[in-house]
């Protein structure tokens, strides 16, 4: 499938800012079933690219003297080709152990570790992850506004109410409570029939099976296996390591931000 993007981000300000630094992961990742056909990044002031710690393609955006509005503008097409039951080929340098790690988005507490246990079992297969997701959605329901991008996954369960980062952190939450391998991906979703599109989150597990050893990635809110509708942009540890845009200012005042995302088939 061949997705059209565009990805713009605002921030105004109610006071001049003198200094801005933000690191953006707005480039798709390339893989084996993702690939670029166009790309670009519009913004103000100066932008470094380098890639992180966990391979992303990133961009680190400076911007000095005295600034009312940061305008962030990502826009192409990838194409995507669909994966079978959500498994990921090609190789990686880092160790899957490294996503065991838990962070201060994805620690467990007793909720959580209970939750985990009744849901999810050590060297689970594929159909039982997305068990764990069904249960996800089911437990925190899908309400914008209920929490912000930093809301701890035991805060989610505990509120009951959430959006696509809670259900990813719950779910790295659970897996990190039995040591299984599992990290957050940041990217878009085909809206299909519907006029609404934004960026999303889920995740990848990792599975040994008979037939396959590697990363499986699994849409938590809609509890299926990620396909051809997902672009993949990051993969971190959680939402602070794969965030598209993270950053500080400089300066007093106000912050406000808007977002629009279109998402079309090509």
């Amino acid at each position: 499938m061949r997705l059209s993007i565009r990805h713009e981000t605002v921030y105004r300000y109610t006071a001049p800012q003198s200094y801005t630094i933000q690191q953006l992961r707005l480039t798709p990742r390339s893989e084996p079933h993702q690939h670029i056909l166009s790309w670009r990044i519009a913004s103000p002031g100066e932008r470094n690219e380098f890639v992180d710690a966990f391979g992303n393609l990133s961009h680190m955006l400076t911007i000095t003297g005295a600034h009312e509005q940061v305008r962030v503008v990502a826009s192409g097409s990838v194409e995507v080709t669909p994966l079978d039951r959500g498994r990921l080929t090609g190789s990686e340098s880092l160790s899957p152990l490294v996503f065991t790690v838990p962070t201060r988005l994805s620690e467990p507490d007793e909720a959580v570790e209970d939750f985990a246990r009744e849901h999810l079992r050590p060297h689970a297969g594929s159909s039982t992850l997305v068990g764990l997701a069904e249960a996800i959605r089911d437990a925190v329901c899908y309400q914008s506004g209920a929490t912000v991008v930093t809301t701890p996954a035991a805060d989610a369960l505990r509120l009951k109410r959430g959006v696509c980062q809670d259900h990813a952190h719950l779910f790295l939450a659970c897996c990190r409570v039995h040591g299984v391998p599992a990290r957050y991906v940041s990217g878009y979703i085909d809206p299909g029939g519907t006029d609404h599109a934004e960026t999303h989150a889920w995740v990848d597990v990792w599975v040994e099976e008979s037939d396959f050893t590697g990363w499986v990635s699994i849409d938590v809110t809609h509890a299926r296996f990620a396909g051809d509708a997902h672009c993949r942009l990051a993969v971190g540890r959680d939402y602070e390591s794969a965030a598209p845009i993270r950053g500080v200012r400089q300066g007093s005042g106000a912050e406000s931000m808007s977002v629009r995302v279109e998402v079309a088939r090509r």
